[in-house]
């Protein structure tokens, strides 16, 4: 095996394999590792919107993840305390439809397709313990095979794609740029026989300290999400000696004798709840020298948001691209580093923003709820809310339509 490569990519999940396919596609000599062995779970609610779904297809690996199974969607189902909006997600690049896909099927298709380069090489269960330098620039990787054999890996750019606990990023010394604390407790499980009341849709509820969000995934199931203040201790400590029990009283608690409680009631839930407390929002610097961070390594958002996965290949995307632009020789690297990062900014720092308004558990005040009600009656508004999400539109677009709603009421009213 060679030990010498142009990218050395950490991470092998949906960030590190759409940047490995992207560059070895590209010609790049790539080696791909990853810490863990495909196919295996990790903690997600794994939605992908219909932006997400066009890269996807652009990449030719749509087809394989369609052909698991799992069902797709379009609806979207949103509950702010009293007020419903509903509505079809805006089509983007020609694509309609969102596919919620286990990370099962979806990391082992993504690192098989990257695989398949001529260009990609790979290395699973290899751990990193250190970076390579030349003084001050990254020069290749130092790490642990699974036989336990210490080796090292040279390349002219080093990529964090190791998740929101970065190995990468801490030796690389990136800075954390923002960093916001959520206010919520965290829990995600599965579950059989889920009925949804009309067609496959996602579902997000917002009532008083709580949130619920429903996604139809593969093998028959739905994944439901729960998030409730990290203050409220009785709850949490609750879920410590039954996860399922806890998870189901703390919907009722939250949700009450609603339909999506009832639902929830006569399903199974199909495997372990799993939970995640004290996580921040967080942004961190992007791109130094012989190093540079994509996906959750690079920015967190609250999983409530579902925008981790289209921002890992969308980052991957973008770093590609700069490199194309600027080489991987005569590194400049001040330069480069701060194209990298105004992509990202422009791109992501919208939705970041809101993330973090998400992630606070602060009640809404009269004139949110006022707006929510305006969305759910105003077809328009109601598809540039859910045009947000899915990138069809900027967060913008959704305050200018909303005070034109207002500036013809006030109008009408006049009249």
């Amino acid at each position: 095996m060679r030990t010498d490569y142009d990218v050395i990519i950490v991470g092998a999940r949906i960030a590190g394999a759409t940047l490995a396919y992207e560059l070895g596609r590209a010609g790049y000599e790539v080696l791909l590792v990853d810490k863990g062995r495909f196919p295996s779970d990790v903690l997600s609610t794994h939605n992908l919107f219909n932006n997400s779904l066009a890269m996807l297809r652009e990449m030719g690996v749509l087809d394989r993840l369609l052909a698991t199974g799992t069902p797709t969607y379009k609806r979207a189902y949103v509950q702010f305390e009293d007020a419903i909006i509903e509505g079809i997600f805006p089509e983007v690049n020609g694509e309609s439809e969102c596919l919620c896909i286990r990370r099962i099927y979806l990391d082992r298709i993504l690192f098989e397709h990257a695989c398949s380069l001529e260009h990609v090489h790979t290395l699973q269960h290899f751990r990193v313990t250190g970076l390579l330098r030349e003084e001050e620039v990254v020069t290749g990787v130092e790490g642990v095979q699974s036989g336990g054999e210490a080796v090292q890996y040279t390349a002219k750019l080093v990529v964090g794609a190791d998740g929101r606990r970065s190995t990468i990023r801490s030796l690389a010394g990136s800075k954390c740029l923002t960093s916001m604390p959520t206010d919520f407790a965290s829990y995600v499980g599965y579950f059989k026989g889920f009925r949804q009341e009309h067609e496959p849709c996602s579902e997000f509820y917002k009532r008083g300290e709580f949130i619920a969000i429903v996604f139809p995934t593969s093998d028959q199931l739905h994944v439901v999400g729960l998030m409730y203040p990290l203050t409220n201790t009785d709850l949490i400590s609750r879920m410590k000696p039954n996860a399922e029990t806890g998870f189901r009283e703390a919907i009722q608690s939250g949700f009450g004798e609603t339909s999506f409680t009832l639902r929830l009631q006569e399903a199974e839930a199909a495997g372990p709840i799993r939970g995640l407390l004290g996580y921040d929002n967080d942004w961190h610097e992007a791109m130094g020298k012989g190093w540079a961070l994509i996906g959750d390594a690079l920015s967190f958002k609250d999983p409530a948001f579902g925008q981790g996965m289209h921002d890992a290949m969308y980052s991957a995307r973008l770093l590609k691209e700069v490199l194309g632009r600027h080489g991987l020789e005569n590194f400049q690297w001040e330069k480069m580093a701060a194209h990298y990062e105004s992509e990202l900014t422009n791109k992501f720092q919208p939705l970041f923003r809101l993330a973090c308004e998400m992630t606070r558990n602060v009640p809404y005040t009269p004139e949110q709820i006022a707006v929510n009600h305006l969305i759910a009656v105003h077809p328009q508004a109601t598809s540039a809310f859910l045009g947000m999400y899915n990138h069809a539109n900027e967060p913008g677009k959704l305050g200018r339509l909303i005070g034109e709603i207002l500036s013809n009421s006030i109008i009408q009213e006049e009249i």
